[in-house]
């Protein structure tokens, strides 16, 4: 009797976890996390949004300002550099980005998932310590950005046929070392040549690694470039994705890397139609513009 009641309590307790697992393979993920929504000053509101992440143990390592009514507030912490540091290119998910945005004399805080970022760079943990720190920090209403995919679909993404996964990044630069590519990039960067200067920079612990943050700014034949142009294009709804900036470039080893824009922006933007008055076709030059003023900008 006793070792019938043992098989059933074990059995039972087997299914849980059968049933944990299967659940959280099965959880939906979206690109951004709205934090709030509040009436105030965009000014007053990043110097209150600052004080709540450093006391929760986070580093802001930049700050940009893409646009009128919008701030962007570049964060790290310990855990998410020793993910970066166990992950093959993992340098792009040692960041997240929290942006403050005024619409309409509201300011939307919001953040990048770091569990879904963590899943669209393939990286070895899924950044869930993160995840609650954040939520702790600046709060959670709800994550947008797309209707959201399992963690699997994140980690296996693409557009559509024939265009760039995370693992089929541009080759911007390469160097003789990887002391020189990352002298180069700095220098590069602070000379604010092509329209691309820098927001931050991240050293992985204990890899030949470096994320640089850009800026992106371009007029003319360049405005397809800009973050600006980009974002009046693409960032339509009433919850902003303002969190989608800066663009990163990658040194790791003696090279320099940027990840396509047909993936670096759809994986933001999964849900953006091919055509139509919002739609990737209005802005088909950008994935190449991006390219060839980040190449021009770190080139040897």
């Amino acid at each position: 009797m006793v070792g019938m009641k043992f098989k059933s309590m074990l059995l039972s307790a087997l299914l849980l976890v059968s049933a944990s697992h299967t659940y959280a393979a099965d959880v939906i993920l979206k690109p951004f996390v709205l934090a709030s929504k509040d009436a105030g000053k965009l000014a007053e509101k990043s110097v209150q949004v600052k004080a709540a992440l450093t006391a929760a143990g986070f580093s802001v390592v930049g700050e940009y300002a893409p646009f009128s009514g919008a701030n962007l507030l570049i964060i790290t912490n310990d855990e998410l550099k020793k993910n970066a540091a166990a992950s093959e290119f993992g340098g792009y998910g040692a960041a997240q980005r929290v942006s403050l945005t005024d619409v309409g004399g509201m300011v939307q805080v919001s953040y990048t998932n770091p569990v879904y970022m963590a899943n669209a760079y393939r990286m070895k943990g899924e950044l869930s310590g993160v995840a609650t720190a954040l939520a702790g920090a600046l709060g959670k209403v709800e994550e947008f950005g797309a209707q959201g995919m399992t963690a699997k679909q994140v980690r296996k993404y693409h557009y559509t046929i024939g265009m760039e996964y995370f693992d089929e990044p541009s080759v911007l630069a390469e160097y003789d070392s990887h002391e020189a590519a990352i002298q180069a990039v700095d220098s590069k960067l602070a000379s604010n040549a092509n329209g691309v200067s820098k927001v931050y920079r991240i050293d992985i612990p204990g890899k030949p690694e470096s994320v640089f943050g850009v800026a992106l700014k371009g007029s003319g034949d360049k405005k397809y470039m800009d973050d600006k142009f980009i974002m009046s294009e693409i960032d339509f709804h009433d919850v902003k994705s303002t969190a989608h900036l800066p663009y990163e470039v990658l040194v790791s080893g003696n090279k320099v890397y940027a990840l396509y824009a047909r993936f670096r922006i759809a994986i933001n933007f999964p849900d953006l139609s091919m055509m139509g008055s919002n739609s990737f076709m209005n802005i088909m030059k950008t994935p190449e513009a991006i390219r060839i003023a980040l190449q021009k900008t770190v080139q040897k």
